[in-house]
């Protein structure tokens, strides 16, 4: 069995100068708005603020991204504003992870011959947490949700608050096996897990990757009330379009390259859509 210690697993950073490096936050005060587990409300609609009341806390210019001299990112622009919820959606192999882990520093930025390729600036001394996809490498890890919490540097009161605040108020929880809960429990256990140490912004792959439609929307609303509560910005790769449509402030389509930016309404025209997945798309909603 892998051993697996601090270094696999992603830990809030704080960006100074652009670069991100680890930072200790103390402890949050969490306000739980989630009062049992299986209780969750779907916001109507998705409150949008204006241009002049929010401020640009990323700035992407130009920005390529290759692998042994191959494009995988090539000139891609765009900006997340303060409190935002910017979906990334596209194909299968369209560079979305990769786009995280720029984001982040993990990956270095260039056009295939070396040459440094574009900006990636955050605003200074904001605090980021980082949910990868697969974050549980194994599926019977002899882990208790308990120790996942302490990878982090949480306490156990702190642990325990943070996932009464994602409606997971079983006093026992902390006590469980990651391999012995549900899967929707466990991406519940995933969003707590992204929150600690009071991050401003979220990046989350694929956060529903897993779990039924019903599951679905009960994280992403968990993650909407997050967003509102805790003035949170995220970034999130989805395939969902429904999740786009209803959570989501902006929305960025990448195949390789931008394929559009902006408001899901707008953005996510027909034309958009058949050329960032490569042919004609046929979109239902789910009804509730």
């Amino acid at each position: 069995m892998r051993h697996l210690g601090a270094d696999n697993f992603a830990a809030p950073v704080q960006l100074n100068e652009q670069k991100p490096v680890p930072v200790i936050a103390p402890e949050p005060e969490v306000k739980s708005s989630v009062k049992a587990e299986e209780k969750a409300t779907v916001p109507e609609s998705f409150p949008v603020a204006t241009a002049a009341e929010k401020k640009n806390i990323l700035e992407v210019n130009n920005l390529s991204v290759s692998f042994g001299g191959e494009i995988v990112i090539g000139n891609l622009s765009f900006n997340l504003k303060e409190g935002e919820n910017l979906a990334v959606v596209g194909p299968n192999g369209a560079g979305k992870s990769v786009l995280l882990k720029a984001l982040l520093g993990v990956l270095p930025y260039s056009d295939g011959s070396g040459k440094v390729a574009g900006q990636i600036k955050w605003e200074p001394g904001l605090k980021i947490s980082y949910v990868p996809q697969k974050i549980l490498p194994e599926k019977g890890l002899p882990l208790s949700v308990e120790e996942f919490f302490k990878i982090k540097g949480a306490k156990k009161d702190q642990a325990a608050a943070l996932l009464q605040s994602v409606g997971l108020v079983d006093k026992n929880f902390l006590k469980k096996r990651i391999s012995d809960i549900s899967s929707g429990q466990l991406q519940r256990t995933l969003v707590a897990w992204g929150l600690i140490g009071e991050p401003q912004v979220l990046l989350f792959d694929e956060p529903t990757s897993g779990i039924d439609i019903g599951g679905e929307e009960t994280v992403y609303n968990l993650l909407w009330q997050m967003e509102k509560e805790r003035n949170l910005s995220i970034i999130l790769v989805t395939h969902d379009l429904n999740v786009v449509y209803k959570f989501a402030n902006k929305v960025l389509c990448l195949n390789k390259e931008m394929v559009c930016f902006g408001e899901p309404k707008q953005a996510l025209e027909p034309s958009s859509l058949n050329k960032l997945y490569g042919g004609e798309v046929n979109f239902y909603t789910h009804e509730h």
